[in-house]
């Protein structure tokens, strides 16, 4: 495994603590601590996504911004300089990279078996976890055959096992048992051991009946995240938790709603929850970037309504540290006081990331074994590409690493229903780029060279293992979708120059390319739709000139779209999208389809026909950031005037577009 690390040495390591603060940097709390009071640090990792080592397989080589070997590192430090520490982890462990894939789908687990992330997490000695969304991809059945091999449990409120909720969440049919009580021994200032109870309480976002409707309808259902803090919370009060600590697989929104994605800031409001580990959003929290002025929110302490909070990035970047100053009351425990902090695992110098830790050779040798066959799996070879792949200037203009999702999906559902009733309706494609940058870093591209494609290629293509689905609906209806799409843009106005064009809070994934058609977007406009979906802006029209077959879209005609299940079910809030459009659920996964159809190509020609273009703005010129290597492509893209605007933040590259 000499290809995978670059281990930094002790000295290094040192010296690059001292200058940093990390792992040596002693509590404030610690020289305070009187005989009753103690000082407990609670540390986070979440949304692994089986990135148990600094290791791309999508790009096929080592990467100092992921893997929990490397968050091993500044674990083991917490818990040399800790009196008292405990270790949790907030979900999102099974799927996202081509380890979790191969083995799910190529070797499997056989009873007894460990899956690699619990060979990392058992010898790390976690204490509890709890649910992400991503759990739920490859089915309960290899779920709960992952979770038997985990030595610390797994706790969940809000997954009710079966179809019925109860009038009462208390009454609830679990999943999994939704708290556990850890009678521990912590030791007070005066180095004593004391007694206290701790509650440790978890959630999953409700969305994974939308978002895995196949693997979940029938078998669970979720309750709102805050309905089932509120029933819970106060009976682990009744059964003597000192402190209750809650692992919200959800992130912070302070806009209140039923049935929240990411209810995080409203589960610090629950009375009785000391403290909360957040995630899903892959963002840092606290930190200098991340939810800012957002009311009740403090993102420089690191608290949600005066709660201490943390989300500690994902990918295994950071560790997340909440401490709290601990008093006794009687013979009860309070927290008195709190700081929280997410460590990073890497840094940037001379525009580079340069680890600050090294890794857990533990770690690496346990799981040595499923590295180098996932290593032989993503290197399979499926076919050719006769032009690159590459998703640098996926915003900004019609993409290659799109078209060839588009194409296979086209292609692959026209076969499937060519002898139906919807054999003569027209059939569209939608898609999104996945690897675009932004919130992932400046190496989070898809780039692909002429040649071999290998089943690594594949999956940097399409990260997630979803499954086709073909909708149903109007070409009013394809217009609203375009118009949600048309929101990753911001307002820009004529003859301004050097306007930013890209909204960071929009994700990638949700800026869906519909094939089959072709438009412009008039950025003079407002966005329709907000990134949730909301109406903002109810007579804006951003998608003009949308025409089919080369003359103007009819409102009233019918269209077939090709898209995935995420986006059939309702993912991502588009305007009339959900299940009751889908008349077709397919068995097969959008990657399998896509390597399906590169075999039946043999050279597949990925090239973008440009069906979608800004229309023209007088005077105006704005600015995005992307990947370095972009400067390779610019003269690929044929709709746009793009220009090299300098250096962007963080390693990305600046780009200037004169519309």
């Amino acid at each position: 495994m000499s290809q995978l690390l670059h281990p930094v040495s002790r000295r290094g390591l040192l010296a690059g603590a001292a200058a940093t603060g990390a792992l040596i940097m002693l509590h404030p709390f610690s020289a305070r601590a009187q005989a009753n009071q103690a000082h407990l640090r609670i540390m986070e990792t979440t949304d692994i996504h089986v990135n148990v080592l600094p290791y791309d397989y999508y790009a096929d080589k080592a990467n100092d911004t992921m893997g929990l070997s490397r968050t091993a590192s500044l674990i083991d430090a917490v818990r040399k300089e800790a009196a008292n520490s405990m270790l949790i982890d907030n979900g999102d462990l099974l799927q996202g990279n081509p380890m979790g894939d191969y083995i799910a789908y190529e070797k499997g687990l056989k009873e007894g078996d460990l899956h690699p992330i619990m060979k990392g997490m058992n010898l790390l000695g976690y204490e509890c976890s709890t649910l992400g969304n991503h759990e739920f991809n490859y089915g309960l059945s290899f779920l709960d055959k992952v979770l038997a091999g985990a030595n610390f449990p797994f706790v969940c409120a809000n997954l009710i096992r079966g179809t019925e909720l109860a009038a009462n969440p208390r009454d609830d049919k679990l999943y999994l048992k939704p708290y556990i009580i850890l009678d521990k021994k912590i030791k007070d200032g005066s180095g004593a051991e004391q007694p206290i109870r701790i509650g440790i309480i978890g959630f999953v976002p409700p969305q994974i009946m939308i978002w895995d409707l196949k693997n979940l309808e029938g078998n669970v259902k979720t309750r709102d995240i805050v309905e089932a803090a509120k029933a819970w919370v106060p009976q682990m009060k009744e059964e003597g938790a000192d402190i209750v600590i809650a692992l919200s697989h959800s992130g912070i929104d302070v806009k209140q709603g039923d049935m929240m994605e990411n209810a995080s800031f409203f589960v610090a409001g629950v009375k009785g929850i000391d403290a909360v580990f957040t995630g899903h959003q892959h963002l840092v929290f606290p930190g200098k970037k991340d939810f800012q002025a957002l009311e009740g929110v403090d993102a420089q302490k690191g608290t949600l309504q005066g709660k201490p909070a943390v989300m500690g990035g994902f990918w295994g970047s950071h560790m997340g540290l909440i401490d709290l100053m601990l008093e006794r009351d009687g013979s009860k425990w309070k927290v008195v006081s709190a700081t929280s902090e997410a460590r990073p695992i890497f840094e940037r110098v001379d525009n580079k990331n340069k680890p600050t830790v090294p890794d857990d050779k533990r770690i690496i040798a346990a799981v040595e074994q499923d590295h180098e066959a996932t290593l032989a799996y993503v290197r399979r070879p499926v076919g050719k590409t006769s032009a690159p792949l590459y998703s640098y200037f996926a915003l900004v203009a019609d993409d290659p690493s799109v078209q060839i999702v588009n194409q296979a999906q086209s292609w692959y559902l026209k076969d499937i229903l060519k002898s139906t009733q919807w054999k003569d309706v027209p059939m569209l494609s939608a898609a999104a780029p996945f690897k675009a940058g932004g919130r992932s870093g400046a190496d989070y591209y898809t780039d692909v060279p002429v040649g071999d494609i290998a089943i690594k290629n594949v999956a940097d293509l399409y990260l997630y293992p979803n499954t086709v689905r073909a909708v149903e609906i109007t070409g009013a209806q394809v217009k609203e979708w375009l118009e949600m799409s048309a929101g990753i843009f911001k307002k820009i106005e004529a003859g301004k120059a050097e306007q930013p064009l890209i909204d960071p809070e929009f994700p990638s994934y949700n800026f869906d390319v519909i094939d089959g058609v072709s438009y412009r977007i008039d950025l003079s406009q407002p966005p329709k739709y907000d990134s949730k979906g909301g109406v903002a802006n109810a007579g804006s029209n951003r998608i003009v000139d949308l025409k089919f077959d080369g003359k103007p879209m009819d409102p009233a005609a019918k269209f077939i779209v090709a898209t995935n299940n995420y986006r059939a079910g309702g993912g991502g809030n588009f305007p009339d999208i959900n299940a009751s459009k889908i008349i077709y659920e397919a068995p097969d996964t959008n990657r399998d389809v896509i390597v399906r159809y590169v075999i039946s190509q043999g050279t597949i020609n990925p090239t973008a026909d440009g069906n979608w273009s800004f229309a023209p703005l007088p005077g105006a010129s704005v600015v995005f950031e992307t990947g370095v290597k972009a400067k390779d492509f610019i003269a690929d893209v044929k709709s746009l005037r793009i220009e090299p605007a300098g250096e962007g933040e963080a390693g990305f590259a600046r780009y200037r577009i004169l519309l």
